[in-house]
């Protein structure tokens, strides 16, 4: 299937501009911008992008067919769809869950969705997604950014790694966009699984309800997508968003 990219100069959002042609647009539509003025990220924070060098678009998918709570296989086919991208320049990543992209600790990556109901089904979701690719230097106080330039030292065409990162996340979409997705559910599952960054290796986390300090290890994702953590002595817990917090090795 050809790729629908409108391309903007100047947006104020992505996600914001997705939401205003909801209506008016095809079923899986890209809208990229070389510059956002209000670019967001998790957690309401900004994502920091300098003019023209890196890929911020977002995708507007609406999957009709997929049930409400399976809407966080909209979340892995994006994070894997980066992944077998980034792959394919020759650059080996991981998914910090839920979807942040990193390379060993280095974040590459970010992504919010935001999801529309219809019923029981989810009617609409609109990936936005900002991917660091040709940014040599980052004046935020974030701790951990890279970029595909930082990685591997060669400047990419904005247009043309556009179209191949979105026909990458589109050819998972398309598995699951069938009446009888569940069985590649499960594959699509597998692989976010074995591709989760610090997947079953001790590390500290902090519960951040708590402010408590422990280690322990990613054994995977609950059915509500919740991560799951077992501690040194046996004691596993689910953590939703924002309910933990890694602690990273910088």
């Amino acid at each position: 299937m050809a790729n629908c990219i409108n391309w903007f100069e100047t947006l104020d959002s992505t996600n914001s501009e997705a939401y205003r042609q909801m209506d008016s647009v095809d079923v899986y539509t890209v809208f990229a911008a070389r510059f956002q003025t209000n670019g967001r990220g998790q957690k309401g924070n900004a994502w920091e992008s300098a003019v023209g060098e890196n890929l911020t678009f977002s995708i507007l998918v609406k999957p009709i067919l997929l049930n409400v709570e399976d809407q966080f296989l909209i979340s892995q086919v994006a994070t894997l769809g980066i992944i077998n991208y980034l792959r394919g320049i020759g650059i080996d990543a991981k998914i910090k869950w839920p979807n942040d992209i990193y390379i060993n600790n280095k974040k590459i990556c970010g992504i919010l969705i935001e999801h529309y109901l219809g019923g029981d089904k989810l009617s609409a979701s609109i990936i936005g997604i900002g991917l660091n690719l040709n940014q040599k230097h980052f004046a935020s106080d974030a701790p951990n950014p890279t970029s595909v330039f930082l990685e591997k030292g060669r400047k990419l065409v904005l247009e043309k790694e556009m179209e191949r990162l979105s026909s990458s996340i589109e050819e998972l979409y398309n598995q699951i966009n069938v009446s009888c997705y569940a069985i590649k559910a499960k594959e699509i599952n597998r692989q976010y699984l074995s591709r989760l960054y610090r997947m079953d290796e001790f590390h500290i986390y902090e519960d951040t309800m708590t402010n408590e300090r422990f280690e322990a290890r990613i054994t995977g994702i609950d059915s509500t997508a919740c991560l799951i953590l077992e501690r040194r002595d046996g004691f596993t817990r689910s953590y939703a968003f924002k309910e933990v917090r890694y602690i990273l090795d910088l």
